[in-house]
């Protein structure tokens, strides 16, 4: 009896053993295992976990079902031990998020690269399947708009993450700072590669006002409008557009502020090297008009060379204000190289040079003294021009018209195209001027007039003018004098021409003669 007593007990302590291990091998809800795909259908995949009945899965839960096959292995997350029909509730998917987490909050941190797949589009950004799905703001998603979230989804595209939640169990990501570390690291590789002179090839990225900038690959630079060409360019725009592939060369760079100045020109010689061999001093040339300034024109002699003609030496006897008067661009023209310096790339032509100096002849042709005949071309504040001959004029000065009369303008004795004759004072040869008189034609009667009109005498006169200081009174022919207002009865007020008039007699007194500036003040009182 003891003997059975023993079996029993000794059997009995066998069963609890053997519970106890089944129990710590049993499956447990919640649990991630291992299990074996034992079948396959067209909307399920049965698996065997090693429990007493086996799970089924949806096939939507396995992107990458077309490789799947019976007797692989897949990890599973047990949801429910057992169903209203006696199967273990299985998720592949929920195992794979929670296997990503883990993967993820192991190997990886805030500031990590890591590549993902974009999923699909939410609002506000882009979910991202980096082995658990993360989240992409939209802008965090480009380097620059528009945003084009649509192009990410499908594609395995490195990340950075940016915020880590582990409370939460959500990630952030960027793949503008990805984009952006990019591109530092190839403008340093860039920069750290370049040469000066060296030659590079690039793409026109923009256009401005007083340049192009070059996209080298990853980092921009300068073409600056004065390096574009040697000839001369008024913007950018007329050698370069936009899109344009062009090889420059690399002129100066400051990897510090990752700055690079580049140069089309210094890949052809420069035109200015021999130009004092090519342009001799006193030879002619020709060239086109390519711009007009108030001072002179610009010619250019070759693609780069441009020369200046100075406003004064476009004609020998036009007087131009302007020379758009005589050229514009696009004419081309011959000249005379009248000097060159290479080092500040000036070069000086004359085209009056062209024909032979009329001038040389003018002092001989209107000696001083001589008497000339000519038309009045042109009236001045100051005088009057007068044609000698074809493009030689002489200027008569308001100071010369008259022995006794005070000219205020050439207006009040001449008209233009009045023929009349003048006497040739002075001929500049050197600065082309030749002054001519008419007062000089007759003899001067001041001193006998001045005799006849001494201080005191009373006179009966013609007023001639009327001014805001007084009345000009003529007194003999030629002859004025000034009566100022001082000078005229205190009961007259102003404006004088309410009570004179032009042409009006009056009577007035001598009381003042100035022989050195040929003035006679009069008196009304």
């Amino acid at each position: 009896m003891l003997e059975r007593e023993k079996t029993e007990t000794d059997d009995a302590r066998a069963k609890k053993e053997q519970l106890y291990f089944e129990n710590l091998k049993a499956p447990k809800q919640g649990q991630i295992v291992k299990g074996k795909i034992i079948s396959v259908t067209k909307k399920d995949i049965v698996v065997d976990i090693g429990f007493k009945s086996e799970g089924v899965i949806s096939l939507d839960e396995f992107p990458d079902r077309k490789d799947l096959k019976v007797d692989d292995e897949v990890e599973v997350l047990i949801e429910k031990l057992e169903n209203d029909e006696g199967m273990v509730v299985l998720s592949r998917g929920k195992a794979e998020k929670i296997i990503g987490w883990e993967r993820i909050i192991n190997n990886y941190k805030e500031g990590d690269i890591i590549t993902g797949r974009g999923l699909r589009k939410i609002k506000g950004g882009l979910m991202v399947n980096i082995g658990v799905e993360a989240f992409l703001p939209a802008s965090q998603s480009m380097l620059r708009p528009p945003i084009d979230l649509n192009g990410l989804v499908g594609k395995d595209l490195d990340y950075k993450i940016i915020k880590i939640n582990k409370s939460r169990k959500n990630i952030v990501v960027s793949r503008r700072e990805v984009l952006q570390e990019n591109i530092e690291h190839r403008k340093q590789e860039l920069l750290n590669k370049l040469q000066k002179g060296q030659l590079i090839k690039g793409k026109v990225k923009n256009i401005t006002d007083f340049g192009a900038f070059i996209n080298l690959g990853g980092i921009d630079g300068l073409l600056h409008i004065t390096d574009i060409s040697w000839g001369r360019i008024s913007h950018p725009s007329e050698v370069l557009a936009v899109g344009d592939d062009i090889e420059v060369v690399v002129l100066n760079f400051d990897k510090d502020n990752m700055k690079i100045s580049l140069g089309l020109k210094q890949k052809e010689p420069n035109p200015w090297e021999d130009v004092d061999k090519k342009y001799i001093v006193g030879s002619d040339v020709k060239g086109k008009v390519v711009n007009i300034v108030p001072y002179g024109a610009f010619i250019e002699l070759e693609k780069g060379v441009e020369a200046l003609v100075h406003i004064s030496d476009l004609s020998w006897t036009k007087r131009i204000n302007h020379p758009s008067e005589v050229l514009a661009i696009g004419d081309m023209v011959e000249a005379v190289v009248m000097s060159t310096n290479k080092q500040q790339r000036k070069i000086s032509l004359g085209i009056k040079q062209v024909e032979p100096n009329p001038w040389l002849e003018v002092v001989t042709k209107y000696p001083a003294g001589s008497k000339i005949k000519g038309k009045v071309k042109n009236l001045t504040d100051y005088g009057a021009f007068v044609e000698l001959d074809e493009n030689i004029d002489g200027l008569i000065h308001i100071s010369d018209m008259s022995w006794t009369r005070k000219i205020n303008h050439p207006s009040e004795i001449l008209k233009k195209g009045d023929r009349i004759e003048a006497m040739v004072l002075s001929v500049d040869e050197e600065n082309m001027k030749i002054a001519l008189g008419l007062k000089q034609l007759k003899d001067d009667h001041w001193p006998s007039l001045v005799m006849k009109y001494p201080v005191n005498k009373e006179i009966e006169g013609t007023i001639t003018k009327i001014t805001i200081f007084g009345l000009f009174v003529e007194i003999d022919k030629e002859l004025e004098g000034l009566v100022h207002i001082s000078e005229i009865p205190q009961q007259i007020k102003p404006p004088l021409e309410e009570k004179y008039k032009v042409g009006e007699k009056v009577k007035v007194k001598v009381i003042k003669v100035d022989n050195e500036q040929r003035k006679i003040g009069l008196t009304m009182k």
